[in-house]
């Protein structure tokens, strides 16, 4: 049976497009979002579909079985937004203050409800299973490891393999783009004390001044980057907030220090975690100081799987044409807790083109004035359903 995909996407691309402002105009945080899951849960109602629900966040998957007893594939769609203010006129904006939909969760949403639409349709086409995985938390509260944590995907539900899309502004309508091996960084915090002895700052010889030192150690961690750290498997490591003092007269007792590690590989990042330590440690001892470093770990790196990465490398070509793929010459710097699923499962997460019309409007992820060129969604729509058609009937190659 032939199926136009690309049609059947566009045809749903209003309803769509309307459950995606429903979620806009209403953004949530964290792993509680009562709204935006109803708002999903309502969107797929009438389904015939299986559901698994999240213990401790409001997450849930929602199952197709088809007609063959073939694999199993997640689709996941992330749905929580981000803490800040919405500067956009948009007769669906934020209703809440504070709170944005900046990094394109709410299309994620839609698309992934579109996409169970679409292959509920072709049910007797399908040879395996199908979970839609509608996931609380990923900016910053770990949604996919709490999941995979309470089991929600182990046997008899375990997948055999996971896809995910994110939304970028940056590349036009009607292209994707992505790359086999490290795709995304890990993104990990630090924080550092420095401890000296205050006084008063026109006799210095009779302090331990903290200031000079943390200066030292930012400058530290800025060789230490480009000489311990291999080029072609590199880190970002940037220090963002340096806070001492009081006024203009006193040496300080302390002075504190914070800043984000970025890293694509784990041997990269097990590096810095050593020789960020190992430097603050030494330079603070080397004048008499004592460094109180601590380390948060964040996401891991998000690999692609390469074969799967190949699989939908065509999978796009044949939606979208040669032109539609734009091969990613490097790792991005942000980070994703899609990655724990790659961990254990074979997959990919591809980039999917949304950029306004107005090239002028196209601010990227996590600005404030963020917007998609809604059009898009329905090629995002459209790769999912054939990457888990093509892939559940093996077509793999």
């Amino acid at each position: 049976m032939s199926i136009d995909i690309m049609a059947e996407a566009e045809a749903l691309l209003p309803k769509v497009t309307e459950l995606r402002r429903r979620i806009h105009a209403n953004p949530e945080l964290g792993n509680q979002l009562p709204e935006t899951t109803q708002a999903a849960l309502d969107s797929l109602a009438g389904l015939d579909l299986e559901y698994r629900y999240s213990k401790d966040t409001t997450g849930f998957v929602a199952t197709l079985h088809g007609a063959g007893n073939g694999p199993r594939i997640m689709l996941r769609a992330d749905m929580d937004a981000l803490p800040m203010p919405e500067d956009n006129d948009l007769p669906f904006a934020s209703k809440n203050a504070g709170r944005m939909h900046a990094c394109g969760h709410d299309s994620h949403t839609a698309m992934l409800s579109g996409a169970a639409h679409l292959l509920s349709a072709h049910r007797d086409a399908i040879n395996g299973s199908i979970d839609f995985f509608f996931q609380t938390g990923e900016e910053g509260h770990f949604g996919a490891r709490v999941a995979i944590d309470e089991g929600l995907f182990e046997a008899p539900n375990a997948p055999d393999a996971v896809f995910a899309i994110h939304i970028t502004p940056q590349i036009p309508v009607g292209t994707v783009n992505c790359k086999p091996g490290p795709l995304l960084a890990a993104a990990d915090t630090w924080e550092l004390e420095i401890v000296g002895k205050g006084g008063h700052a026109s006799m210095p010889h009779d302090c331990l001044d903290p200031i000079p030192v943390a200066c030292d150690i930012v400058s530290a961690y800025n060789t230490f980057v480009t000489r311990r750290i291999n080029a072609f498997d590199p880190v970002v490591l940037t220090t963002t907030k340096i806070e001492a003092g009081t006024t203009s007269n006193v040496i300080p007792e302390s002075a504190r220090l914070m800043g984000t590690l970025r890293s694509t590989s784990p041997r990269a990042r097990a590096l810095a975690h050593e020789g960020l330590e190992r430097i603050a440690h030494s330079i603070a001892a080397a004048h008499e100081m004592e460094a109180r470093f601590s380390l948060n770990e964040g996401y891991p790196v998000t690999i692609n799987d390469p074969d799967f990465a190949e699989f939908a490398r065509k999978v796009a070509i044949k939606l979208l044409g040669e032109q539609g793929f734009i091969p990613m010459r490097a790792p991005m710097m942000g980070a994703e807790d899609f990655s724990y699923f790659l961990q254990r499962w074979p997959g990919v997460m591809m980039f999917l083109g949304v950029k306004p019309d107005d090239p002028t409007l196209a601010a990227p992820c996590h600005s404030n004035r963020m917007m998609l060129n809604e059009a898009g969604m329905a090629h995002g729509v459209a790769l999912h359903a054939q990457i888990a058609l093509d892939w559940l009937s093996g077509q793999t190659a």
